[in-house]
């Protein structure tokens, strides 16, 4: 019996190193000057001027979520009383198409935990575009401010939120003190400059836009619109022709 249960455990413990492995091997690494992190094999990340644009390679997937990752050098606006103070009310932002927000907040700020570096954690909606919700990750180390931005569609966000958890929990600051005087290793706004200003001109262009949102669900409509005069017209042939049976067999 004692035998059974150790080829029963040393059996658990290699179907759970197998999945482990299976499921570090579907991570990929993104690692620049100040920050590393993993994301989901079929993602990448291309620097767009200042700041980082991380999406999935299948453009429909693409146009769903986007990781935006922007850095700055800190000043008298960088605090995490500051960051917290702008993350727990509404955000008012004009969209590249000149559409004014004004976000939902989803949760306020949160401190997190995230491999022994202290990161602010909030959620809203319609902030950066409309229709998507986004996730706003803030910290800052020696004289370095970060900020992740995670944002995905509010039809798609339950699918792509898991996969923005496990991205979260492995971020690690990487910057050394010495990054503000090697340009060379990466972009990074100056100290004037307000964290996550230009997450929104960042934003890629061809994510699911408000009226391709309403068509789909116009479209829907008109199909259930369909669905329904198909079934009333096969009752109403249904009616008559029970009728006219019954006249039929009077008649006989």
């Amino acid at each position: 019996m004692s035998r059974f249960r150790t080829k029963l455990t040393l059996s658990v413990l290699c179907l759970a190193s197998v999945g482990l492995s299976s499921l570090q091997a579907e991570a990929r690494t993104f690692k620049n000057a100040y920050i590393s992190f993993e994301m989901q094999d079929n993602w990448k990340c291309q620097l767009e001027q200042t700041e980082w644009v991380c999406r999935a390679e299948d453009p429909q997937e693409a146009k769903e979520a986007v990781i935006i990752l922007t850095a700055k050098e800190t000043g008298p606006t960088d605090s995490y009383e500051i960051y917290a103070g702008h993350m727990d009310n509404p955000i008012n932002t004009v969209t590249q198409s000149g559409i004014p927000l004004t976000s939902l907040v989803k949760y306020k700020s949160q401190e997190q935990k995230i491999n022994d570096q202290k990161w602010l954690d909030a959620l809203h909606q319609d902030s950066e575009v409309p229709n998507y919700f986004t996730r706003y990750l803030a910290t800052i180390k020696d004289q370095i401010a970060i900020l992740v931005t995670f944002s995905a569609h509010n039809k798609h966000y339950a699918k792509h939120s898991p996969n923005f958890d496990r991205t979260i929990r492995s971020l690690r600051v990487i910057a050394t003190k010495d990054l503000l005087n090697r340009p060379d290793l990466g972009p990074l706004h100056g100290s004037s400059d307000i964290l996550g200003a230009p997450i929104s001109g960042a934003m890629p262009t061809d994510l699911i836009a408000p009226e391709e949102t309403a068509a789909h669900a116009k479209a829907k409509k008109s199909i259930f619109q369909n669905e329904m005069l198909i079934g009333l017209a096969l009752f109403i042939l249904a009616v008559l022709g029970y009728v006219g049976m019954k006249i039929y067999q009077k008649r006989r």
